[in-house]
Formats: structure tokens, C-alpha cells, sequence
């Protein structure tokens, strides 16, 4: 999966939309002011949200390839992954990451962002 696939599956949640909080080669998905994803332009990477023990699995599997998120500060670091997207994970595998990234943002937002996201109504 290439970073474009990534960008247009992370565009069709509702209520997610794109930014560039860091720069040119950084492409953040986010739903509300939270960020779900992170689509890094000039390297094969992508870091998503996760749940510590869901993360730790997905690390498990693909040693090489997933890591705890690479630049996140050592507390936040089991709440990210960040995958080399070179090929090894599975098209699906990375979709359910990236699922499973935005239903932790979705429940982390407040009742009325998530109620506008469903109904497509938000954005920046």
C-alpha cells in the first residue's frame, strides 16, 4: 500500500480530514483537533494511534517492520505504532491498524465532535 492509498483511506472516515502541523513531509489525518495518522512523505512510514496490547501484538508479528512510535516521547510511545511500509504487513492488516487508530480517536473525542464527525459535519 503507498502513501496516497493510505491518504484517500484515511479521507474516507467520517469527519477526518488532512493537515501539515510539521512541515511539508508530514501529512496528519485527524478527526477533530485529535491526530490518527500520520503519513510521512519522504520516508516509507506511517504512524497510527493503538491500544498498548493490540500495539504490542502488531510488534509481535512484524518485529522488523512495526515499532513503538518512533518519535513519540517514551509514555506516549505504547500508544503508537509506527510501520515501514515496505511491503511486509498486509494491505488489510494495515487498514485494520488504521481502523482500529481512528475508532480510538473517535471514543477520545468529545460527544458533540464525535456526533458531528458521524454525520460528516466535521473538519478543520
Amino acid at each position: 500500500m503507498n502513501t496516497q492509498a493510505i491518504l484517500d483511506a484515511c479521507t474516507c472516515k467520517p469527519g477526518a480530514y488532512l493537515n501539515c502541523p510539521f512541515g511539508p513531509g508530514v501529512v496528519c489525518a485527524r478527526l477533530g483537533k485529535r491526530i490518527f495518522a500520520e503519513v510521512y512523505l519522504d520516508k516509507p512510514w506511517l504512524t497510527l494511534c493503538c491500544e498498548p496490547q493490540y500495539g504490542l501484538a502488531i510488534r509481535q508479528t512484524y518485529p522488523e517492520t512495526v515499532r513503538r512510535g518512533y518519535h513519540c516521547p517514551p509514555s506516549q510511545q505504547p500508544y503508537h505504532n509506527t510501520i515501514m511500509l515496505d511491503g511486509t504487513v498486509p494491505d488489510e492488516v494495515l487498514l485494520q491498524m488504521l481502523d482500529h487508530s481512528y475508532e480510538r480517536v473517535l471514543r477520545c473525542i468529545t460527544r458533540a465532535q464525535r456526533q458531528a464527525a458521524l454525520e460528516g459535519k466535521a473538519g478543520p
